[in-house]
C-alpha cells in the first residue's frame, strides 16, 4: 500500500514538475486543436472508469461522490444511474450546475467539465443507459433514474498526451462547448 501512495505521489510531483518547467515545449505557448483536446478529454473519459460528481447542497456547500458513468457521447454529455431517492437527485433538481471530475488511469492528468445536470425518467433512455450488474441495486428498474449532463466548458491536462497547463499560472488549455460564458 505504501508504494502504491508514493508512486501516486512521485507523479503527481512529476505533473507539477512538468507544469512549471518554462521551455517553449512546455509553456501556453504549445497550441491545442479543439478536437485533439475533446479526443483526448474522451479517451482519458474512458479509461478512468470513475469520476467525481459535484453538486451543491442547500447551504451551497460542495458534496462529491464516487459515480460510475456510461462512456460520453459525443458532444462529451454524460449519463450516469442512481437512485431516484438519493440526495443527488435534490441536490440537481435544486441547483443544476455540476462538476465533473476524471483522475488519468496512470496519474499523469485531470478532465474537470463543468454541466447542467437533469433528470431523465425517459423509459427509452433507461434501457439505453442500464447495466445488468445493477439489477441488485435496482430489482426491475425500481428507483432507476438517469442524471444527464451537458457540458458548459471543460478544462484538460494529460501529461501523457503532451496537453498540459500554463508554465506560470497552470491555468490548463480550456474548451467551452455549449456557447455560454
Amino acid at each position: 500500500m505504501k508504494t502504491d501512495i508514493r508512486s501516486i505521489y512521485i507523479k503527481r510531483m512529476l505533473v507539477i514538475l512538468l507544469c512549471t518547467v518554462n521551455t517553449p515545449l512546455l509553456s501556453q505557448e504549445t497550441s491545442y486543436g479543439r478536437e485533439e483536446l475533446i479526443l483526448a478529454a474522451k479517451e482519458l473519459m474512458e479509461s478512468a472508469g470513475y469520476c467525481a460528481l459535484i453538486t451543491l447542497d442547500d447551504e451551497g456547500r460542495a458534496r462529491v461522490r464516487v459515480m460510475d458513468p456510461f462512456a460520453p457521447d459525443d458532444d462529451l454529455t454524460v449519463w450516469f444511474g442512481t437512485n431516484s431517492e438519493s440526495r443527488k437527485v435534490a441536490q440537481i433538481k435544486a441547483d443544476p450546475r455540476v462538476t465533473l471530475y476524471y483522475f488519468d488511469s496512470d496519474a499523469s492528468g485531470y478532465v474537470m467539465i463543468h454541466g447542467i445536470a437533469t433528470m431523465v425518467d425517459d423509459d427509452v433512455e433507461i434501457e439505453k443507459h442500464w447495466k445488468e450488474s445493477w439489477e441488485d441495486f435496482y430489482p426491475n428498474k425500481s428507483r432507476y433514474t438517469l442524471i444527464k449532463v451537458i457540458p458548459d466548458w471543460m478544462e484538460i491536462v494529460s501529461i501523457s498526451r503532451g496537453i498540459i497547463g500554463d508554465s506560470i499560472t497552470w491555468k490548463p488549455p480550456v474548451v467551452q462547448l455549449n456557447n455560454k460564458n
